[in-house]
């Protein structure tokens, strides 16, 4: 387990999901009779002790809009974490937001959310610009990858200074057979991520069950969480949500 305290950032894409099963069509992205509003949502989640704020903008756009963005990055107090995929487009409006930092993350239409990790590896040469384009704006770049050794070298390799562990194999296997062996890969991962010098964050399936074992992962640095952060709001409000889930890191 780190020595350090383990940071949460709290993803609210779910928040807009729900807005915009009803409010898609309306133009807008809050006011009036339009709710639930993502970024309320998060200034809440901040007040109840989240690290940081993260979004994914797809390029369907499906939950979070360019205007919610823009409004986070005027209104939370404390890091916006703009997850994006590998496009010109994506490039382009990062250069204008300036956000904290960036996770670059795959992308597939038919998928519900991003389901598996980026594939450096196949894909290398656009990765690479990607990383390099947002460091000259000095903003640190994390990749999403799944723990294989492999794509860890490559993120290394290519300049990213952070990366993101999926882990949604772990995830889906923690009341199956497969547990052990996938929490073995992320454990390994994480190592010799760190050994090649990168900040290892993880995220994606990490709820308040499993979260007592992820926390256990050697040299992380932060937890993205937010599928099981925003279920739980349903029940207990966003604030106890995340204070719970804060209580279950420490």
């Amino acid at each position: 387990m780190s020595a350090q305290p383990i940071l949460l950032g709290v993803n609210i894409d779910h928040v807009a999901t729900l807005r915009q099963a009803r409010y898609r069509d309306v133009g807008r992205t809050c006011g009036g009779v339009i709710e639930p509003d993502p970024v309320l949502l998060a200034l809440l989640a901040e007040r109840a002790g989240a690290d940081g704020i993260t979004v994914h903008l797809r390029e369907d756009r499906r939950h979070i809009q360019e205007d919610d963005v823009r409004r986070l990055r005027d209104s939370i107090a404390t890091r916006l974490n703009l997850e994006m995929a590998c496009t010109p487009a994506m490039l382009t409006f990062a250069r204008s937001l300036k956000p904290d930092s960036v996770c670059l993350v795959p992308e597939g239409r038919d998928e519900v959310t991003t389901e598996g990790g980026l594939d450096v590896a196949g894909d290398r040469e656009r990765v690479r610009a990607a990383v390099e384009a947002i460091g000259e704006l000095g903003i640190p770049t994390s990749l999403f990858i799944d723990p294989e050794e492999r794509q860890i070298e490559l993120a290394a390799e290519l300049g990213s200074p952070w990366i993101e562990l999926h882990t949604g194999c772990y995830a889906n296997a923690c009341h199956t057979g497969r547990r052990s062996a996938e929490w073995e890969r992320l454990r390994l991962g994480s190592d010799r991520a760190h050994e090649a010098g990168l900040v290892v964050n993880a995220g994606h399936g990490i709820n308040y069950v499993n979260i007592l074992e992820v926390k256990r992962l050697p040299n992380l640095h932060e937890l993205n969480i937010g599928h099981s952060i925003v279920s739980r709001s349903l029940s207990t409000g966003i604030e106890e949500a995340v204070r719970e889930m804060k209580r279950r890191m420490a």
